[in-house]
């Protein structure tokens, strides 16, 4: 049985980003929210356009006003109004200021802007009381970003100050990698849909819908194939096809050691490599992940049936897999905080232990707390609102109120 950090490492070994040339697409900033940028970005214009204010005040030169006072205040002519948009008429002359607002353009022959509050004005006159410092107030040309330069680098996701940067820019179309298919089916005779009357034994397929929701909280397209019977022939028919439209496949149930779990046997006959087969987790110890020789090489997760343990695996296992595939350079690898317990958490100490809970923010420390109720693999119910999963390391059985834990953090809550 493979430990937590050794299937963490094969798994993201075995995935290969979407491909530069050949997966991406064309799409309008409007509707680039968080996709992946696929090739870098420069632009034509320098950031600022223009030397500009960055206060109302006055523009002037700096050797006019360098040793003003409230008591022998600078005192300069006002020859020019300048509002943001407007293109200056003059050139600031000895013994002359522009009035200007921010964001306006600093005219000629002016190199520094005092703030109004530190002026008198009278008629046509300014009074300059108080010396600013050379080029106070004054955002010079380029000085944010100069044009013909990486504006932004691919491999990023586009989220709302990428797209303001690009807006800015004028970039009203990007080059994304396209979202990675992600199929999804659920086995098992007991399983029914969301609709139908439950009879006796049977259970509602939740985790078809988890699964669908977090893949497109991942940025992923998920591929919806419904739910598939404990037959071998209808198995291996559903897998094939997966396989063939996906990246990735995520199946649940079937993985165990049961007379009627059938997807191992049926991915070794369909000439697939599996890779993991289990894993030294709690809860999600059933873990099948193989690869396909399919034009799309196709990466396929066969994950436990009870709806806790498929949550946990794929916060831990598949969306760094989903990450990494999307074509982002860095940050697929989950993250883990050390917080302080609010509860006493314990395990047996066999497994790598995951109790959901929530982080809460106390006296400016985040806290855990852990959910009440069963932490069962088949307890889907105080899942609900959790934001983290605290990890108890292998050969550890209990960690105590007010010490340190490290946690998962769920990104997509």
């Amino acid at each position: 049985m493979l430990s937590v950090s050794d299937a963490q490492a094969i798994i993201l070994n075995l995935v290969q980003p979407l491909d530069r040339q050949r997966d991406i697409e064309v799409v309008d900033l409007l509707t680039a929210d968080s996709r992946i940028l696929a090739t870098p970005v420069t632009s034509p214009l320098d950031f600022p356009h223009w030397d500009n204010s960055a206060m109302d005040g006055y523009a002037v030169r700096y050797e006019d006003v360098q040793h003003s006072s409230t008591e022998q205040p600078a005192i300069l002519e006002i020859v020019e109004e300048i509002p943001a948009g407007y293109q200056p008429k003059s050139t600031i002359q000895p013994g002359q200021a522009a009035r200007i607002f921010t964001g306006a353009v600093i005219p000629a022959g002016a190199d520094t802007v005092v703030m109004q509050e530190k002026t008198r004005r009278e008629e046509n006159r300014v009074f300059i009381l108080d010396a600013p410092k050379p080029q106070e107030f004054v955002r010079h040309k380029a000085s944010f970003y100069q044009a013909g330069t990486q504006l932004l680098p691919a491999g990023i996701k586009l989220n709302a100050s990428e797209i303001a940067v690009l807006a800015a820019a004028q970039c009203p179309q990007l080059s994304v990698y396209r979202r990675p298919r992600v199929a999804i089916f659920s086995t098992g005779d007991e399983l029914v849909t969301v609709d139908r009357p439950l009879q006796p034994g049977q259970i509602v397929d939740s985790n078809q819908y988890a699964l669908a929701a977090l893949v497109r909280q991942s940025g992923a397209e998920p591929l919806i194939l419904g739910i598939v019977k404990d037959d071998p022939v209808a198995l291996e028919k559903i897998i094939t096809h997966a396989v063939a439209i996906a990246d990735i496949v995520l199946s649940s149930g079937g993985v165990s050691v049961g007379d009627y779990d059938y997807v191992d046997k049926i991915i070794e006959s369909l000439k697939a490599k599996i890779h993991i087969r289990a894993v030294q987790i709690s809860p999600g110890k059933p873990l099948t992940v193989a690869t396909f020789l399919t034009p799309n090489s196709a990466l396929y997760f066969g994950l436990p049936g009870n709806p806790a343990a498929v949550l946990v695996t794929f916060w831990r296992f598949v969306l760094p897999a989903i990450k990494k595939l999307s074509g982002i350079t860095e940050g697929w690898e989950p993250v883990f905080l050390k917080v302080r317990s609010h509860d006493e958490l314990r395990s047996n100490g066999k497994r790598e232990t995951y109790l959901w809970g929530k982080l809460h923010l106390i006296d400016g420390v985040y806290e855990f707390h852990k959910a009440g109720g069963s932490h069962s693999s088949g307890n889907l119910i105080n899942l609900a609102q959790t934001n983290a999963l605290a990890v108890l390391p292998v050969g550890q059985t209990v960690i105590l109120p007010q010490e340190e834990v490290q946690v998962l953090q769920l990104s997509n809550r």
